[in-house]
């Protein structure tokens, strides 16, 4: 299985626009991060999980020409407005499958309602194939997949599990019944959206406890803000097992 991160970066992507501060004017390219999202890649099959503004950019930075789904954790912008660029797949492949939460479904349909119509359709518009999911393990190619729920704040988020591979973003709480699904994990990737403390992120420290309760043998950061530091300091001060994704990464699992 091989993974790449298409972003790694927050909801305002760094650098932010119009932004002085000093990570959002680093020459680092790995302190520059597209909006979160991750591509997993096994056999012949390709899914993405989540397409925010920069899927577009992402996949031509990839040069990702088939996919076979697109999987969301949740509703919000920064993970579901590049759908509509989905349309060069849909000409191509034919309706896209999507995965999703019943409420994330109905969100799209809303904001994307063109693309649901039934009637009187954009002929330029693309189709999908609609998955409700629920709390319970799903197929995607040839192989089933664990949701793992947790919470963003309040908000009911999913994150996945790929037999050796989990991938959780926007999580705050992870209640120990989720955590079990997670057990003997190999790679891990979850968000660590800064130093200080917030509502409905982990920040470092959080992430850290996280991983250290989990105990996977590779853990990476995602969903990073400038307000986390520059790449290159912050990652000298983690344990040996930890490390900060950044755009365009690939590992293997």
């Amino acid at each position: 299985m091989k993974v790449t991160f298409l972003g790694t970066g927050t909801s305002q992507g760094i650098p932010i626009i119009g932004s002085d501060h000093p990570v959002c004017l680093s020459d680092d390219p790995k302190d520059k991060r597209l909006r979160v999202s991750v591509l997993v890649s096994w056999d012949k099959y390709n899914y993405v999980i989540d397409c925010g503004p920069d899927f577009r950019q992402q996949m031509l930075s990839n040069r990702v020409s088939r996919i076979d789904g697109v999987v969301f954790t949740h509703e919000h912008a920064d993970h579901t407005m590049g759908l509509d660029d989905i349309r060069p797949f849909f000409f191509r492949q034919g309706d896209i499958p999507i995965y999703a939460h019943k409420r994330v479904m109905e969100a799209l349909k809303v904001r994307f309602d063109y693309i649901f119509a039934s009637e009187n359709k954009y002929p330029g518009a693309p189709s999908v194939i609609e998955n409700e999911l629920d709390n319970t393990p799903f197929l995607l190619g040839n192989l089933d997949v664990v949701p793992i729920n947790t919470f963003h704040n309040r908000l009911q988020v999913f994150g996945f599990r790929f037999k050796d591979f989990a991938y959780l973003t926007d999580v705050k709480t992870v209640e120990e019944a989720e955590r079990v699904k997670l057990r003997g994990v190999k790679v891990l990737v979850v968000n660590a959206l800064r130093i200080e403390p917030h509502h409905s992120h982990f920040n470092l420290e959080e992430a850290l406890e996280f991983i250290e309760d989990i105990q996977p043998d590779r853990a990476y950061l995602t969903h990073i803000s400038h307000m986390l530091g520059f790449h290159a300091e912050v990652e000298k001060l983690l344990p040996k097992n930890v490390y900060i994704a950044y755009d365009n990464l690939k590992i293997t699992i």
